[in-house]
């Protein structure tokens, strides 16, 4: 069963940004899906199990973003 949780991420600009978060987001385990809504900051991913916020976390600071605190 597909889980999909959906965060914020801060200092996105353009579209390059974008595919950075969207790429690091896609190498994590399970992950088959990740929208990104680069107007408000919102992306969506949906994984085959639930994600942990601190695999999140890691993968958007590898990209050089950062998750904004819920």
């Amino acid at each position: 069963m597909a889980v999909t949780s959906t965060y914020t991420v801060t200092g996105m600009t353009c579209a390059h940004c974008v595919q950075a978060v969207t790429g690091e987001l896609s190498a994590l385990p399970g992950v088959g899906d990740v929208q990104v809504d680069l107007a408000s900051g919102a992306v969506t991913v949906t994984s085959e199990a639930p994600l942990t916020d601190d695999a999140v976390r890691a993968a958007v600071d590898e990209a050089g973003y950062e998750l904004a605190n819920a």
